[in-house]
């Protein structure tokens, strides 16, 4: 137990979180880890203020410039930024550069906190925090959620001897060097990070994490199937999630349903929700496919309908190493869901498929080896029900929101002691 703060009780922090995306449950776009986190420390009888975007709000924060709020406790601090996944590469940084001034200035005019907790990405985000941190003397902890600007180099946005690149990666050690804590996502990412000569025991790997309450077992949504036309007793494989080049969904689903398809297992059909940039490719390479339905985006409160009427789900991502780093929400969306997963990353996902015999690794790019994965998996429903099981069981011994929100608190704790 961490000694009292501010002669308040112990474990009764003030917490100025800052992400640009924060989203609720409500929200069909947006990852709501942050949310999720937030809405149980507050239950705890801690304060948590968010410094957010109204890119991932209700309308009520883009009516100003800055607005202010309350969601489930969380004091709600956003500025007026409009984000999309279909922008090009120059409207994103001009709408990255208007939040770290926006959310700058509502940081460091929050008022005194005892922690300042920034999670990327963009990488930006740590600005606003730092900045905070600075003015009110405050510990500074920073979340990585992708290795930012290496990813961004990988997929060819920014060239890494550009101006940008090298001022992105100053930036980056910067904030890990300022940063009482970095929080990563992954075991990939924790090595990132110490690689840029941060002390090992200053690092701490809290992945993204499962609702169970939100995602568990369940039968099929037979009237969602129907409604989408899928055939009775089709064999489901699904995808929930972002349809953007860092995924190349419309990549790796074309191929293998034009392969089942040509094998004669219209028996097998995707059913893929999301949105995205690469969103129009995907749906002009599946025109005239029988065995895809694409539904478009949904909030996360509705994700659980497709997650439990599905037989598999997928994690798919582009044939770029730093992907393999990633700590992708859908993977414990669906292990939470006790749905076997596919996996295409050669990175930590695969070794947990692997050793927890939850789901299958297929390389990615192989449109091929995946339709082969599919339709074993279809032909054998007793290693589905099996590895479905066992999906489940991971996500509740390992990946439960609770115990890592837990973790997550922890670490904020020791920084605000100090």
């Amino acid at each position: 137990m961490t000694a009292p703060i501010g002669g308040r009780e112990p474990w009764a922090v003030r917490i100025l979180y800052i992400h640009q995306f924060f989203a609720t449950r409500e929200s069909s776009l947006g990852l709501i880890r942050s949310y999720e986190f937030s809405r149980r420390w507050v239950a705890q009888g801690h304060e948590v203020t968010v410094v957010t975007s109204s890119s991932r709000l209700s309308e009520q924060y883009s009516r100003k410039l800055f607005a202010s709020g309350d969601i489930d406790g969380i004091h709600v601090r956003s500025v007026r930024v409009k984000y999309s996944n279909y922008m090009g590469h120059l409207r994103r940084m001009w709408s990255f550069a208007l939040f770290t001034l926006g959310a700058t200035w509502l940081a460091v005019t929050a008022g005194r906190h005892d922690v300042v907790f920034a999670t990327s990405t963009p990488l930006t985000v740590g600005i606003p925090g730092w900045s905070a941190a600075a003015v009110t003397r405050t510990p500074f902890v920073f979340e990585v959620r992708d290795l930012w600007p290496e990813a961004a180099i990988q997929m060819g946005v920014i060239s890494r001897n550009g101006i940008v690149g090298r001022t992105a990666k100053a930036l980056e050690r910067f904030l890990y060097r300022r940063a009482k804590h970095v929080v990563a996502l992954s075991p990939g990412m924790v090595a990132g990070v110490v690689a840029e000569g941060i002390p090992p025991e200053r690092v701490h790997m809290v992945p993204n994490s499962a609702d169970l309450d939100l995602f568990y077992p369940s039968e099929k949504d037979t009237d969602f199937l129907r409604r989408l036309g899928v055939p009775e007793g089709a064999f489901v494989v699904g995808y929930a999630g972002a349809i953007g080049p860092s995924n190349a969904v419309e990549a790796h689903v074309p191929a293998a349903a034009r392969v089942l398809h040509e094998r004669g297992r219209d028996d097998i059909v995707f059913v893929i929700a999301g949105d995205g940039k690469s969103l129009p490719a995907l749906t002009e390479a599946v025109r005239g496919l029988p065995n895809v339905r694409l539904v478009g985006s949904l909030p996360k409160r509705d994700v659980p309908i497709l997650t439990r009427s599905a037989d598999v789900l997928m994690t798919l991502f582009a044939d770029v190493p730093i992907l393999a780093t990633n700590s992708p929400n859908k993977f414990f969306d669906g292990l939470a869901s006790g749905r076997p997963m596919i996996v295409n990353s050669p990175g930590w996902t695969k070794d947990l498929v692997e050793e927890h015999e939850c789901g299958v690794y297929v390389p990615a790019g192989d449109g091929v080896a995946l339709a082969d994965a599919i339709e074993r998996m279809a032909d054998d429903p007793e290693t589905v029900e099996r590895m479905g099981r066992n999906a489940r069981a991971l996500a509740e011994k390992r990946f439960s929101r609770d115990e890592l929100a837990d973790r997550v608190l922890a670490i904020l704790e020791d920084a605000a002691s100090r």
